[in-house]
């Protein structure tokens, strides 16, 4: 009988069966999640995107699953071995791992002990002694008729027969469970030092002598052991209940003590347990473990992703991007409002060099052509960097009447610390050259640095998303997962802000649902040719872009300016005939300045009326008039802007109890790390977040949040800063 999966995801998930076999409809006629998320709200019940995700997930487990009793059944079958209860043990079983438990002892092997006796014709005494109904008798005449050439020995009969017996043993899908079970409870990992030579600088000098419970140990502490145990600093074991398990086993097994063969069932069950079932349970655990973990920091990983793709844009504002470094200088890079690469020059305010009044001069000249903001690199030298900034900054400000622009200097002059890791992926990269092929890699990355700060999801997207460094324990983990991953989550932000069709790049544009990178390059390759798209409609002449794709993409392709003013809006073309007909029931054009307001009192009232009216169903009406109340509206403007600084902090400066300003800039397990314009970001331990308890830090902030903290503990020699959120 086939599986419901509807009714399995829907009982894991506690929806509705008729939610989840809809959404699975709408993924098997290849339907996007940003799409059906927004677009479908009517079909699925209203489902958002993280439960149409699992649902997703757990379909392809699910199937995958199916997939493998299918492959398991038929090799059993094959070898003729499969029995009507086997069958029913492997269709009811409900994870890959019941599966493959059931499967071990018919799975084709390497050569083994056990094979090597069966060959020898031992297998009727191995079946002999588990039976334990011989209790009289010659135990060495009996074992006698098995000898051979192969087997010259009463001995060897007898070890051959109990290396059948430790297999069968350690085979065996209820044993394997069980002890699965009780070590994954009550084991401990115990870790040593391998080899002190290899830890000059002691990282892992706690865990030289260390013992934790397996069930309790935390994901980072877990990948922080894997890594020493990989660089070969640390010694990494299972401590379990071997011998309780042992004497479970025997207990279970050894019905007849009576039994000629007892002492060798109990020295072949022991032997099993030690030699085969022990360790294939301890790597199956710590297997087990290190994939929870690695999925943890991947989570961790993408949650501080999406906050910082999601960071609110600096619109309007021509920036100086520096690329920070010492002896091979700072890259500047002037960048006008869209994006759009000014000049560029080098300057040496730092050692060896050491201009660092001409790199002022520079700076200075800078400012004076209109840039509002220095966008500085968080990268090497970023510390002294900061401080001329806030020199130049004081400079200039000194020109300008309190409040009052001169010419093209600003009044507002101020300065941002930007995370660069992945600037020189992108600098190198064949986008990077293609965009700009004069250029070296240095002055690229300035660019970059200066654009994330203006549009940080367009910028972003170029790079690869590993590279973005908001991670922990990112190049430890399981790297096809975590591209996987992350990949999603730049899915995710692409589509829940939108994209401008006429400015995005490919590599934004390829993010878009439904959009492959070949058709997002045609799109940009059309544009260049025939200049920008006046409609959405237009898209359709794009060569690969067909129907499907059009409908899952369109309605997060925006065009300001259109000739048809929903096309600047989150309202899929496919609902242009109920805003027709929401204008009719309005007696409006549509371009009147008070329709916001009209549609803002219409959202504050019950929907269902006005649904039946409009024949739409009441989510993609609420959309409707959502988008229509704000038209243009990208959601990141809601969200606090960066925190622009004018001066700068020496740790030498700080004082405990001081209270500042700064910003988050990864969250990890154990807290958050924030910068607070002095060289070296503190730490905002997991229990100093709130006045309560926090069990996860991403309760209480995300990467890119400002926040006021207070300084409790200052630590010079070592560079540490312990801060807190508490009563602040």
């Amino acid at each position: 009988m086939p599986i419901d999966f509807a009714q399995t995801i829907a009982a894991e998930l506690g929806i509705q069966r008729q939610q989840a076999a809809r959404s699975i409809e709408l993924f098997d006629s290849e339907n996007t999640v940003p799409f059906v998320a927004r677009y479908r709200k009517e079909v699925t019940g209203g489902l958002d995107e993280a439960q149409l995700r699992t649902i997703l997930e757990r379909l392809t487990y699910l199937r995958n699953l199916e997939a493998r009793k299918e492959t398991v059944l038929h090799s059993i079958a094959e070898q003729g071995k499969l029995t009507d209860e086997l069958r029913s043990r492997i269709e009811t079983a409900d994870t890959l791992q019941a599966v493959e438990d059931l499967y071990l002892p018919y799975k084709p092997k390497r050569r083994t002990r056990a094979t090597i006796a069966r060959e020898r014709g031992l297998e009727p005494l191995a079946q002999m002694m588990l039976a334990q109904e011989l209790t009289r008798g010659n135990l060495a005449e009996i074992a006698a008729a098995y000898l051979s050439d192969d087997v010259p020995t009463v001995e060897d009969a007898l070890a051959g027969a109990g290396d059948i017996i430790a297999e069968t043993v350690a085979e065996d899908a209820d044993t394997r469970a069980g002890v699965r079970e009780r070590t994954r409870r009550e084991a401990w990992l115990a870790v040593s030092l391998a080899d002190k030579t290899k830890d000059e600088r002691g990282v892992y000098e706690t865990y030289y002598d260390y013992r934790e419970k397996l069930s309790a140990i935390p994901p980072h502490r877990l990948l922080a052991l894997n890594r020493g145990e990989r660089e070969g600093i640390l010694k990494v074991k299972l401590d379990g209940p071997d011998e309780a398990l042992i004497q479970n086993i025997q207990a279970r097994l050894v019905k007849n003590p009576k039994s000629l063969f007892t002492d060798h069932l109990r020295q072949a069950i022991a032997d099993g347990y030690k030699r085969l079932l022990a360790p294939s349970i301890e790597n199956e655990l710590r297997g087990e473990l290190t994939d929870t973990s690695d999925e943890h920091a991947i989570d961790t990983f993408a949650a501080n992703l999406r906050q910082l793709l999601l960071q609110p844009p600096i619109r309007g504002k021509t920036v100086i991007g520096i690329d920070p470094g010492f002896r091979t200088g700072c890259k500047v890079a002037l960048v006008d409002p869209t994006g759009k690469f000014l000049g560029g020059t080098t300057i040496y305010p730092h050692e060896p060099q050491k201009k660092w009044t001409e790199a002022k001069q520079i700076l200075l000249r800078l400012i004076e052509q209109g840039a509002e903001v220095l966008a500085i690199g968080n990268g090497t030298a970023s510390r002294e960097t900061e401080s001329l900034a806030a020199e130049v900054i004081t400079e200039a400000k000194s020109k300008i009447p309190k409040g009052h622009d001169v010419g093209n200097l600003k009044s507002e002059i101020s300065y941002v610390m930007v995370n660069e890791a992945g600037a020189s992926v992108y600098s190198a990269s064949d986008l990077a050259r293609t965009e700009f092929p004069d250029l070296d890699v240095s002055m690229r990355g300035a660019i970059s640095i200066a654009r994330r700060l203006q549009d940080p999801l367009a910028e972003l997207v170029k790079i690869d998303p590993k590279s973005i460094g908001v991670g922990l324990y990112q190049h430890d983990v399981n790297q096809k997962q975590l591209a996987t991953t992350l990949d999603t989550v730049v899915e995710s932000a692409v589509n829940h802000v939108g994209v401008d069709v006429n400015t995005a790049s490919a590599p934004l544009l390829s993010y878009v649902a439904g959009v492959s990178r070949r058709v997002a390059e045609a799109i940009v390759k059309h544009r260049e040719a025939h200049g920008p798209f006046r409609r959405r409609e237009e898209l359709r002449q794009i060569k690969g872009l067909g129907d499907k794709t059009y409908q899952q993409a369109i309605g997060f392709l925006k065009i300001p300016g259109s000739d048809h003013p929903l096309d600047n809006t989150f309202i899929h073309p496919e609902s242009y005939p109920v805003v027709e007909r929401l204008f009719a029931y309005l007696k409006v054009r549509g371009d009147e300045k008070e329709l916001p307001a009209k549609i803002e009192t219409l959202r504050k009232g019950s929907l269902k009326e006005l649904s039946l009216k409009l024949d739409v169903g009441e989510p993609t009406l609420a959309d409707i008039l959502e988008s229509l109340a704000r038209p243009g509206r990208d959601p990141r403007d809601e969200l606090p802007p960066p925190l622009l600084r004018q001066d700068v902090l020496k740790l030498e400066d700080l004082k405990e109890g001081m209270v500042l300003t700064g910003t988050v800039r990864n969250v990890v397990d154990f807290g958050a790390f924030v910068d607070i314009g002095v060289k070296q970001d503190g730490l905002v331990h997991i229990s100093q977040l709130a006045d309560r308890y926090v069990k996860n830090p991403f309760e209480v902030v995300g990467v890119g949040d400002v926040v006021k903290v207070k300084v409790v503990k200052i630590d010079t020699q070592r560079g540490r800063i312990g801060l807190s959120m508490k009563e602040v």
